[in-house]
C-alpha cells in the first residue's frame, strides 16, 4: 500500500495529527527499515464496562496494526489510583491495587474484540513507577513549571473557582508523559481532551533525548442522550458487553441528529457510506430505517450476523408491533401487596428508591401496560404480571 493510501486511513475519523509531518516520516522509515511504529493508549481501569466512546481510539490502533504496526496498551496501575483529573471538576476517590487488576482483566477482554491480540503489546505501568525513586521522580517534576500545568483548563477552572486540586491530580500528566518515555512510544492515540497529556509526552521525550511521538486526537462520542460526552456516570452508554437486543434497542434510541455520527465514530463508515447516509437524511428517508441500519451493524461487529437479525427482530416486535418478548426474566415476589418502589429496587430494575420515583414521574413504568403514576402506589401481585420499566427492561412476576 502506498504512503497516500496509508495516510487516507490514518486520518479517518481523527479531528487532529500533532504533527502530521513528523508522523509521515516515521511511515516513511518504518517502510524502508521494516520495523514497525508502536502505537500507544492508556487506559485507567477505573471500571470494568468498555463503552463503544471507549473504541473510537481503541479502532484507530486496530487501523495501524492492518498497516503492520504494534499496538501498545499501557495499564494505568498508578495512575488509575489517582484518576485523571481531565474535564473533572472533583477528585476521583482513589482505587486500591486489587481493584484496579481486577478491572484491568475486564478491560482487555474487550478491547480484544477490536484489537488483533498478537500484535498488542499490554504493559504496567508499575514495570517502571514500582521501580521509581523519589529523587527519580522529582527529576521528572523538574522538567515542567507550574505555569504549564496551570494553562491546562481542567487545572485553571477548579484553582480559579475555588474547587479542590490535590497535589497528586498534578502528577497525573508527568506519568502519562513518562509512560511514552518507557515504551518509547511513536504515536500516541487519545480523545481531543486529552491533548494536554498527550502533548506533555513529546516533551518528556525530548528530555529523555528520544524522538518525539506524534499525538492523533479523536473526537468524543456523543451520548444516548445527545448531549453529554458517552460516558458511564451519566449512564448514557452503550457498552461491549451489553447483550445483542439491549444494543440494538439503545442505539435505536439516539436522537435523529446523532445517526451521522454514530455511523462515522461507532459503525466505522468510510467516506462513501457517510454520503450515502447524508444525502438519505436530507432526502426525507425515514430515520428508523437508516437507524435500523446501523443497529444491526454495529451489533454483527460485536457479536455476529445471527445475533443482529435476532436482535432486530426483538426490537421490531416489542416496538412496531408492541407486543412483549418472548423471553424476558422472571421475578419471585413472597408479598401478596408491594409498593412499586420497593419492587423496582429489590428486583433490581432499579438500582435506587430515588431512581425509581424518578422513572415513575417520567411516564416510564407500567404493569401490564398501564402506567404506574405515583410513587406511593401499591401494588397487588399477580401471577404472570409483566413488569416493565423504560423502553427495553421487562420483568414477568411469579407468586412465590
Amino acid at each position: 500500500m502506498n504512503l497516500e493510501k496509508e495516510l487516507k486511513i490514518i486520518r479517518k475519523a481523527v479531528d487532529e495529527i500533532i504533527p502530521e509531518e513528523d508522523l509521515v516520516r516515521k511511515l516513511i522509515r518504518s517502510k524502508e527499515t521494516g520495523k514497525p511504529l508502536r502505537i500507544k493508549f492508556g487506559i485507567d481501569p477505573t471500571g470494568t464496562d468498555v463503552h463503544l466512546g471507549h473504541l473510537v481510539p481503541i479502532r484507530k490502533m486496530r487501523d495501524f496494526q492492518d498497516l503492520g504496526h504494534i499496538g501498545v496498551i499501557i495499564i494505568g496501575d498508578f495512575t488509575a489510583q489517582i484518576g485523571d483529573p481531565t474535564g473533572r471538576d472533583e477528585t476521583r476517590p482513589p482505587l486500591s491495587h486489587q481493584q484496579v487488576l481486577s478491572n484491568a482483566e475486564r478491560f482487555m477482554e474487550q478491547l480484544y474484540t477490536v484489537l488483533k491480540q498478537e500484535q498488542t503489546e499490554v504493559r504496567w505501568q508499575s514495570e517502571w513507577f514500582g521501580k521509581m525513586t523519589v529523587e527519580e521522580v522529582i527529576k521528572l517534576m523538574g522538567n515542567f513549571t507550574l505555569a504549564q500545568f496551570m494553562a491546562h483548563d481542567t487545572f485553571r477552572t477548579r484553582y480559579e473557582q475555588g474547587l479542590p486540586l490535590g497535589l497528586h491530580e498534578l502528577m497525573y500528566p508527568l506519568l502519562q508523559a513518562y509512560d511514552s518515555v518507557a515504551v518509547q512510544s511513536d504515536v500516541e492515540l487519545g480523545a481531543t481532551e486529552q491533548k494536554f497529556n498527550i502533548l506533555c509526552g513529546r516533551d518528556m521525550q525530548r528530555f529523555f533525548g528520544q524522538e518525539e511521538q506524534v499525538a492523533i486526537l479523536t473526537p468524543l462520542l456523543i451520548g444516548l442522550d445527545g448531549v453529554n460526552k458517552m460516558g458511564k456516570s451519566l449512564n448514557n452508554y452503550i457498552a461491549v458487553f451489553d447483550p445483542p437486543e439491549e444494543k440494538f434497542g439503545k442505539i435505536m434510541s439516539i436522537p435523529d441528529d446523532l445517526i451521522l455520527n454514530y455511523y462515522k465514530y461507532a459503525a466505522w463508515a468510510d467516506e462513501e457510506e457517510l454520503e450515502k447516509v447524508q444525502k438519505e437524511l436530507e432526502s426525507g428517508t425515514n430515520p428508523m430505517i437508516l437507524k435500523k441500519q446501523l443497529a444491526h451493524r454495529i451489533v454483527a461487529f460485536y457479536h455476529g450476523n445471527k445475533a443482529a437479525d435476532e436482535a432486530q427482530r426483538a426490537f421490531e416486535k416489542v416496538f412496531s408491533q408492541r407486543e412483549l418478548p418472548d423471553e424476558m426474566p422472571e421475578y419471585k415476589v413472597n408479598n401478596s401487596v408491594m409498593r412499586i418502589t420497593k419492587l423496582l429496587t429489590e428486583s433490581g430494575l432499579c438500582e435506587s428508591g430515588s431512581e425509581a420515583k424518578r422513572l415513575i414521574q417520567a411516564g416510564g413504568v407500567s404493569i401490564d401496560g398501564e402506567k404506574i403514576t405515583s410513587t406511593d402506589a401499591e401494588i397487588e401481585i399477580k401471577e404472570g404480571m409483566v413488569l416493565r420499566v423504560g423502553k427495553r427492561k421487562f420483568l414477568r412476576l411469579r407468586k412465590q
